[in-house]
């Protein structure tokens, strides 16, 4: 297997288990905790996460490549990504709205809150933080951003699933509701540190 290809592949197994945005760098968890109740939900908040990070991602680089290195601003990153990342938002916002109503109402008030997710702009900076890995090329960067969404999607699809079995389940009284959710989300999170270790070839 060539070098580029196992770089890839290293990109995309951190991304989604190693470096898992949500369970291990524990970014995004409002949108994590908030529109977890469903599947369907949480599918949805997933792609639309997915979406918008690998675009910010593939934005963000051109913005630090071509604009702020160039013009010395790299202290501008932070404000410079935000506003990027705002505007791919309402774009995605815009369109749900129109093409999917149902479930931009299901995400009501987080779909916005995706401009202030953390990990978007965390997978942005990470990039950006990267060095010489982040200026080698745009496919990293983009894979990066592609797979970090995958990984926030597995994340909170996964506790979807779990917290809809421990919501109907049989626990103390002073544990029900977000009590046991967090505990659902600290177990699953320690399950995700089984794959610290994991080298590829």
């Amino acid at each position: 297997m060539s070098s580029e290809l196992q770089t890839l592949l290293g990109i995309l197994l951190s991304a989604l288990l190693t470096e898992n945005f949500i369970l291990v760098k524990f970014y995004g968890i409002c949108p994590f905790m908030g529109v977890s109740k469903k599947i369907g939900t949480a599918i949805g908040m997933g792609a639309a996460v997915t979406f918008v990070m690998g675009v910010a991602c593939a934005a963000t680089w051109a913005v630090d490549n071509f604009l702020l290195i160039p013009l010395d601003l790299q202290y501008m990153q932070t404000l410079a990504f935000i506003l990027v990342i705002a505007s791919i938002v309402q774009v995605v916002e815009m369109f749900l709205k129109k093409s999917v109503p149902s479930l931009y109402q299901a995400l009501g008030i987080y779909l916005p809150l995706i401009t202030t997710n953390c990990a978007v702009l965390g997978a942005a900076l990470v990039n950006a933080q990267a060095g010489e890995g982040f200026r080698a090329g745009f496919l990293p960067s983009v894979l990066f951003g592609v797979a970090g969404g995958l990984g926030f999607t597995l994340a909170i699809v996964l506790f979807a699933s779990v917290r809809i079995k421990v919501d109907k389940s049989n626990c103390p009284e002073c544990f029900k509701g977000f009590p046991i959710a967090l505990i659902a989300a600290g177990l699953i999170a320690l399950a995700f540190m089984g794959f610290s270790g994991l080298k590829v070839f």
